[in-house]
């Protein structure tokens, strides 16, 4: 597979096929990148991996390299029909490919079952997709390790710290089970064609407990977000019973109050509102 910006743009225009922005389709071109991805996610022979947004197979190809069963799902047909035809035939037992949304196959096709093997994220994530795919993502199961390429902001966000103006809801969902270890900044030269923003490599790392919220509370905290200039107190007075008298009081002991805007409060203390009560 090509890794560098003219192999990339030579088999683009073999198979007539113009980077589609609204897509992300912003192709890795720099091997260290990929031999980095790898090793964040400390990928070895027999793991399994998904995949989103194969692309012209660049990481796919690696990872299958490695030993690991590769579930990948590609949205553009013509990408997806270049990788039936170039990867799957050398891979036919350890790559599964899927054409479709990630967004509503956000682990490509696999699903895991009552007792589900331990696998593996590794993607390239288009921008448009990249909360929507995360939110799906943290409804479970859990994958054990992620390493996301991402645009740099989103990385920020999903790895903001309370207090910041930048921590929302996706930070306190994804934190709530993963630990963000040490990922890696990806300059945009690493890329064809250049997108106008640095990425970055987002290693993530199941916590040991993770907690994985409710739909309904999930729902909650968002809509705490969307008012996030009024008072906790306010936003949840007629949507939890008893005006979320318990969670409130959580809140008291722990030096906040019904006052406090929602980015302040720490992971820890959104994790005991499933407990306090149900929403009404």
């Amino acid at each position: 597979m090509p890794l560098t910006p003219s192999g990339t743009r030579e088999l683009l225009a073999r198979l007539g096929h113009h980077p589609k922005h609204f897509l992300g389709q912003n192709f890795l071109v720099d091997g260290n990148i990929v031999r980095k991805s790898l090793e964040l996610a400390q990928v070895k022979a027999g793991d399994i991996v998904t995949e989103v947004g194969p692309g012209l197979g660049t990481l796919t190809t690696a990872l299958l390299e490695a030993g690991a069963t590769v579930w990948a799902v590609e949205k553009d047909p013509t990408l997806a029909a270049y990788l039936r035809t170039s990867l799957a035939p050398r891979f036919p037992h350890t790559l599964h490919l899927q054409e479709g949304d990630a967004v509503e196959l956000p682990l490509a096709g696999l699903v895991p079952g009552q007792n589900p093997p331990a696998f593996k994220i590794v993607a390239n994530l288009p921008y448009a997709i990249s909360s929507p795919w995360m939110e799906a993502v943290l409804g479970g199961p859990l994958p054990e390790r992620m390493v996301l390429m991402l645009q740099l902001e989103a990385a920020e966000r999903y790895a903001a710290r309370p207090g910041t103006k930048l921590f929302g809801a996706i930070s306190i969902f994804l934190q709530a089970a993963y630990d963000v270890a040490p990922g890696h900044r990806v300059a945009g030269s690493c890329f064809y064609p250049r997108p106008d923003v640095d990425s970055c490599l987002l290693h993530l790392v199941r916590k040991p407990e993770p907690h994985v919220f409710s739909a309904a509370n999930r729902a909650l905290i968002r809509s705490c977000f969307q008012q996030r200039r009024k008072q906790l107190g306010a936003i949840l007075r007629n949507r939890l019973p008893h005006g979320g008298a318990a969670w409130l009081a959580r809140l008291d002991a722990a030096g906040l109050s019904a006052a406090t805007r929602p980015e302040v409060v720490p992971v820890s203390l959104w994790r005991e509102l499933e407990s306090s009560a149900a929403p009404a």
